[in-house]
């Protein structure tokens, strides 16, 4: 706090004070002997002093270093596009990366994660084939996956109109709630008891029975079906299905797609 209160004076009086020298125009990258002014140091004393990034480590920076020469957060370049799935005609990962453009210094801010991973499917094979039919559980993932999602088939043709069903929540396994990941993070959101919506969109709608995957139209009202998470294996449980409807109306955290 001394050393504080000492440069704050100086700041104020410096004008009638200083002989010459300071950091003004004068900062440099690194560790760079040479790059030496005459003034009031950080140590109270008089004489040599420096405006180069490694003088705050030891403490021999002019006292207006930190004004001149202030610290420099990391920047960070715009998300490159998602890459494709890492395996097709089953639940997947994608990911997407960004570059450093400028690290940080003097203590500014870190540079944030450069690699983010998010769930994902692909409905066709290398070979471009559509995927088989699978019978199993549902397959879900956070609704901002299904605004990427395409309208038209490759040939320009609109695809079927999507569709929500309603769900009652029994059970979710507690790996859901310890996700913290950018793009997992809509599995900590629900619980038991909760009716969440889930929207079947195309590509997941199977063309022989006209809905997807899990949605439970083949089975009872009372039945316990199966979902899991996309992007995470060890979160999952079970629900019961309450209606089809036309549009989903849940709020959006409890707002999901079939994949």
């Amino acid at each position: 706090m001394a050393t504080v209160h000492f440069l704050l004076l100086l700041a104020a009086t410096g004008g009638r004070h200083r002989v010459s020298g300071g950091c003004l125009g004068k900062c440099c990258s690194g560790r760079d002997m040479s790059c030496t002014s005459t003034d009031w140091r950080m140590d109270r004393a008089h004489g040599t002093c420096y405006c180069d990034r490694g003088c705050a480590a030891t403490r021999d920076c002019c006292f207006d270093y930190f004004s001149h020469c202030p610290a420099q957060a990391c920047s960070v370049n715009a998300w490159s596009l998602w890459s494709g799935c890492a395996e097709p005609c089953r639940p997947s990962r994608r990911a997407r990366v960004r570059q450093v453009a400028e690290r940080p210094n003097d203590g500014g801010e870190p540079c944030p994660a450069l690699r983010e991973e998010a769930g994902c499917m692909d409905y066709r094979d290398r070979r471009g084939s559509p995927c088989g039919l699978d019978a199993g559980p549902a397959f879900i993932t956070s609704l901002e996956f299904g605004k990427a999602r395409p309208l038209r088939d490759p040939y320009g043709k609109p695809l079927d109109a999507e569709f929500c069903v309603e769900f009652s929540l029994e059970s979710r396994s507690p790996h859901c709630a310890a996700e913290n990941r950018p793009h997992t993070r809509w599995m900590r959101y629900f619980a038991e008891g909760f009716t969440v919506c889930v929207a079947c969109q195309p590509p997941a709608v199977r063309n022989r029975s006209g809905g997807c995957q899990g949605d439970g139209r083949e089975t009872d009202r009372d039945a316990v079906l199966q979902w899991q998470a996309v992007g995470n294996p060890r979160c999952g449980g079970t629900w019961r299905r309450i209606r089809k409807t036309q549009k989903c109306n849940c709020p959006p955290q409890h707002s999901f797609v079939f994949i």
